[in-house]
C-alpha cells in the first residue's frame, strides 16, 4: 500500500476533527509522523491558514520524507493541534517538577509559528524530559538538544528562564498497511496519544494477550534464556538477568497458552522450561532429603523463585497432561518448606548456596504470597496434605501478621485457592480485606500497575464462590460489589496505557522489537520480561471473566455487569 493511499484514508478523518487555532498561532498545525514499522518514524511539521493547502503542502514533506529515507511506508500517524499556550522555561520546570516522569502528556514547540516543535511522543520517545534518578519530569538537555539538532537541525540550543516555550495539546488518526481502520487517537489525557478502543470486549482482550505472548515468546533465545528487558528509547538491552522472573514469565506464557493455543508460543515455553529446570534449578540434600531450589546468578535461593517454579511446572504438568515434572515438584516443595518455621508457619526468604544458610529473613512480601500460592497449586495437582498443611500454617501467620495490609496480588491468588479447600470464614474475611479498602487505589492509580488486576481478578473468582456459599454468603455484605466491579473494569481498561500500540511504538528505534508488548512508562518505557507478564496474566483472566458473562456494560456506567 503506498504512502499516497494511506494518506488518502487518513484525509476524512482528519479534516472531519482538526481543529483552528486562534492567533498568534497558526490556523492549522499539523504533525505528519511515519515507519516502516523497523526505524524510528520521521515527523514533518507543516502549518497554514486554511487546511487545504496545509494539507497538501503536508502530503509533499511526507512524500519528501519517505523518498530522503528510502522507506516503505508502513504506519502513518498524523497530529493535529488543538490547544496551545505560551509559557517560560522557568514556569515549565515548575510544571514539570510538578509531574510524575513520563507522565507530561503535552509537546512543546520553541517558537509561536511551530517551526521546531515536538510531540509528546517525540519527546518520550527520546527521552528528552526524563533522567533516570528523578522521580518526576525534567528537561534532559543532552537528549533534547540531541534531537533536536536531528529532527529540525538545531544546535546550541539554550533554555533561559524568561525564554518562551508553547505548550500544546494534540488529537490524531492512525492507519497502517496490515488494517483498513482508520484509528482516532485520544487527546490530552492519560489516555492521550494511544487510539480509542472503547470499553474492551472479549476479542480486544485475547488480540492483546495473543500480540503479548507473541513478544514474549521472540525474547526466548535458542537456548531456552530469556532477552530479560531492554530500554526502547534507544534499544538498549538490560544486562541483567533474573532466574526468578524467568519463572514466573513462563507462568504468564502458560496463562497466554491456555487462550490461544499457539505452536510458536509452546516451542517457546518447552524451551524456556528445558532451560528452567536444567540449568537454573539445583538440587540439593537436606536433613537426608533431595530437596530442589531455584538459582539466581548471585548465589541467592529466593523463596519466591523456588514458588514461581511451582506455579509454572503445575501449569504445564496441568496444561500439557503430563507427569514428567512431578518428582521436580515434590523436590522443589520440599525446598519452601525448607524455607517456613514449622511451628509459626512463617517463611524466611533469601538462602545461600550451597550451604543453606540464611542470608535475609524478609525481602518483599511478594515471596511469602508465591511460596503460599505454589503450594496451594501444587496440593490442587497431587492432593498431598503436606502442602495444604503448610498452606494453613502460612496463613496463621499472615493472618496474625495482618499480611492483608499490603494489599499483594499473589496473596490474593492463594485465598482463592485455598478458600477452595478449605472454606473458613477468616480465610475469606482475609481475602476481603485483602482488597476492600484498596478500590480507590485501583480506580485512581496514575500508573497501570498490571498487578492491581490480578489482584481483583483472584478477588473476583472468591466473590464468585462467596456468592453461592450460604454459609458465608453474609460477608459479602462487607464489600461495596458494585464499586468493586467498577473497579475491575475501569483497571483493565486503564492497562491499554501501557500497551505498545503501532502509534506509539513507531517513534521508539526499533519498533518492530517493542509493538505489541507492555512497558513501564515510568521506568523510560521499559519493556521487560516480567513486565509483560503480569499484562499477559491479568488480561488471561479478564478475558475468562468476559467470556462468563453475557454482557460487561461501559466503564462509566452504575451497573458494571450484567
Amino acid at each position: 500500500m503506498s504512502l499516497s493511499h494511506l494518506l488518502m484514508r487518513a484525509r476524512p478523518q482528519v479534516e472531519k476533527n482538526v481543529v483552528t487555532l486562534a492567533g498568534p498561532y497558526p490556523a492549522f498545525v499539523l504533525f505528519f509522523s511515519v515507519s516502516d514499522g523497523h526505524r524510528r518514524a520521521g515527523v514533518t511539521t507543516v502549518t497554514g491558514e486554511d487546511f487545504a493547502s496545509v494539507w497538501r503542502k503536508g502530503m509533499q514533506c511526507v512524500t519528501r520524507l519517505v523518498e530522503k529515507k528510502k522507506m516503505t511506508p508502513r504506519w502513518l500517524r498524523i497530529d493535529w493541534v488543538e490547544a496551545a499556550e505560551e509559557t517560560s522555561w522557568l514556569d515549565l520546570h515548575e510544571r514539570l517538577e510538578a509531574t510524575k516522569r513520563n507522565y507530561f502528556r503535552y509537546g512543546l514547540s520553541l517558537d509561536r509559528v511551530f517551526k521546531h516543535a515536538f510531540l509528546e511522543t517525540e519527546l518520550n520517545g527520546n527521552a528528552m524530559l526524563y533522567e533516570g534518578a528523578t522521580r518526576h519530569a525534567v528537561l534532559n538537555v543532552g537528549n533534547f538538544c540531541r534531537y533536536a539538532t536531528l529532527r529540525h537541525n538545531l544546535d546550541k540550543l539554550s533554555f533561559p528562564d524568561d525564554g518562551e516555550v508553547h505548550v500544546f495539546s494534540t488529537r490524531g488518526v492512525f492507519v497502517s498497511t496490515g488494517s483498513g481502520d482508520v484509528y482516532l487517537l485520544n487527546g490530552a489525557s492519560r489516555d492521550a496519544g494511544r487510539r480509542d478502543v472503547g470499553p474492551l470486549t472479549a476479542g480486544q482482550v485475547r488480540d492483546l494477550i495473543r500480540k503479548a505472548s507473541s513478544y514474549l515468546a521472540s525474547q526466548v533465545k535458542p537456548d531456552g534464556r530469556f532477552y530479560y528487558g531492554w530500554h526502547p528509547c534507544f534499544d538498549r538491552p538490560i544486562d541483567t538477568y533474573n532466574s526468578l522472573r524467568h519463572a514466573s514469565t513462563v507462568f504468564a506464557m502458560l496463562d497466554a497458552w491456555e487462550a490461544t493455543r499457539d505452536l510458536q508460543l509452546k516451542d517457546a515455553i518447552d524451551r524456556a522450561i528445558e532451560y528452567l529446570t536444567n540449568v537454573l534449578i539445583k538440587d540439593v540434600d537436606v536433613d537426608g532429603k533431595s530437596a530442589a531450589f531455584l538459582l539466581e546468578e548471585n548465589g541467592e535461593i529466593k523463596l519466591g523463585g523456588s514458588a514461581v517454579c511451582l506455579l509454572s511446572l503445575t501449569k504445564y504438568s496441568e496444561l500439557m497432561k503430563t507427569e514428567k515434572y512431578l518428582g521436580l515438584l515434590e523436590r522443589l516443595a520440599e525446598g519452601v518448606l525448607y524455607m517456613q518455621d514449622q511451628e509459626t508457619g512463617k517463611f524466611s526468604h533469601v538462602f545461600n548456596y550451597p550451604s543453606l544458610s540464611l542470608k535475609e529473613e524478609f525481602r518483599t512480601i511478594y515471596y511469602d504470597g508465591e511460596a503460599a500460592f505454589g503450594l496451594m497449586r501444587l496440593y490442587d495437582l497431587s492432593r498431598d496434605p503436606r502442602w495444604l498443611s503448610a498452606v494453613e500454617k502460612a496463613f496463621a501467620h499472615f493472618i496474625d501478621a495482618k499480611h492483608w495490609k499490603a494489599h499483594d496480588h499473589w496473596l490474593s491468588y492463594c485465598v482463592n485457592e485455598l478458600t477452595r479447600y478449605r472454606p473458613r470464614e477468616e480465610y475469606y474475611r482475609f481475602g476481603l480485606q485483602n482488597f476492600a479498602g484498596h478500590l480507590d487505589f485501583v480506580i485512581e492509580r496514575i500508573t497501570t500497575f498490571p498487578t492491581l488486576l490480578e489482584l481483583m481478578m483472584a478477588a473476583q473468582k472468591m466473590l464468585d464462590r462467596l456468592d453461592v456459599d450460604q454459609t458465608h454468603r453474609h460477608l459479602l455484605r462487607e464489600v461495596d460489589v458494585e464499586k468493586f466491579y467498577y473497579a475491575l473494569h475501569t483497571r483493565a481498561n486503564y492497562l491499554l496505557n501501557g500497551h505498545f500500540w503501532p502509534e506509539l511504538a513507531m517513534f521508539y528505534a526499533n519498533p518492530a522489537k517493542i509493538v505489541g508488548s507492555f512497558f513501564i512508562r515510568h521506568h523510560a518505557f521499559r519493556v521487560r520480561i516480567d513486565d509483560v507478564e503480569h499484562y499477559v496474566s491479568g488480561y488471561a483472566a479478564y478475558l475468562k471473566l468476559l467470556e462468563k458473562r453475557s454482557a460487561v456494560l461501559p466503564v462509566g456506567e452504575q451497573r458494571i455487569v450484567a
